[in-house]
């Protein structure tokens, strides 16, 4: 297929703004909305709404893996880094916890070094490095202002970085469609079983907490909550399908370093809808993870590495 890179670039920034609608509707019901029910449901829609794209657009549909045992362990690193994230977002400013997300492709490079085996030369090297100053400018660990909740978006940013990885050693034999419908089957059943399990452990838990958001029961009674878990669910799907379709008929050098457009709706959505000023060094560290990434990118698109999936999956 030849390439696109205008129309996978306009496809990219379509796909960050359904992102980012996703991630201020979850902020914004953390304080009374349950992580798991959220999560639940867009697994289960996402993986309807997949089946329903796929079939009209005549593409195969499969359910199954070459490879189980990564199909599975993808799943739960997904599961496991993007609750991660969501419960950060009760816990930091939006911009900082996305800025920390960013570092992804610092861990793609060094995870592709060891399970990949490609080649890691001195200017990537060089990179991180960069990218590494910009995560110490945000989350000041020798400071009093640290935060051990910015630990979490940089635990998802490593376990999403090893699920594409593991996407890459598949990609020969498991479709796009199986792929994400992994994820999203998976996100469901683990959802499920954690709200049963949070249930008869934690069964009283309230209070505006990254806790009380991962382990609350589910509420069906809130039907303004219901149509945003719905909202989100459909944007998330919307979002994932853009970027699948950017990064098929789009060069990867050219479409990833558009993905750093969701910053600057962070920021501005941090501003303007939840009263978050990040100071001048997080600003500096933000600055410094964008550029870095941004590098690695080009450069492996340049070199034509296989650190750049075909199917970026937030």
């Amino acid at each position: 297929m030849q390439n696109d890179n205008r129309l996978g670039i306009i496809l990219i920034i379509i796909g960050m703004s359904f992102f980012a609608v996703q991630d201020i509707l979850i902020k914004s019901m953390a304080p009374e909305a349950s992580l798991m029910q959220i999560l639940f449901f867009r697994g289960l829609i996402g993986t309807l709404l997949l089946t329903i794209f796929f079939y009209f657009t005549g593409r195969k549909i499969s359910f199954s893996s070459t490879f189980p045992f990564i199909a599975i362990l993808r799943g739960f690193l997904f599961f496991l880094g993007f609750t991660s994230y969501y419960i950060s977002l009760t816990l930091i400013p939006l911009a900082e916890a996305t800025s920390l997300f960013f570092i992804s492709p610092f861990f793609m490079t060094i995870f592709s070094k060891f399970i990949l085996k490609n080649e890691v030369g001195l200017y990537r090297i060089s990179a991180i490095f960069f990218g590494f100053i910009g995560i110490l400018l945000i989350i000041k660990p020798n400071f009093s202002e640290f935060n051990w909740a910015m630990l979490l978006p940089i635990f998802c940013a490593a376990t999403y970085s090893l699920s594409m990885i593991l996407a890459k050693l598949t990609s020969n034999s498991d479709s796009s469609f199986q792929q994400t419908t992994h994820i999203y089957v998976s996100n469901f059943i683990l959802a499920a079983a954690t709200s049963l399990i949070a249930i008869n452990f934690f069964p009283n838990v309230e209070g505006n907490s990254g806790f009380a958001f991962l382990v609350r029961p589910f509420d069906f009674n809130n039907y303004l909550f219901l149509t945003y878990i719905v909202i989100i669910s459909v944007f998330g799907t919307i979002g994932i399908l853009c970027l699948i379709m950017a990064y098929r008929i789009g060069s990867p050098a050219a479409n990833s370093p558009c993905e750093y457009i969701f910053l600057i709706y962070a920021l501005l959505i941090g501003y303007f809808l939840f009263n978050e000023i990040p100071d001048i060094l997080s600003l500096f560290g933000m600055l410094f993870i964008t550029l870095s990434g941004i590098y690695i990118f080009i450069r492996e698109g340049i070199k034509k590495s296989e650190i750049a999936t075909e199917t970026r999956l937030r």
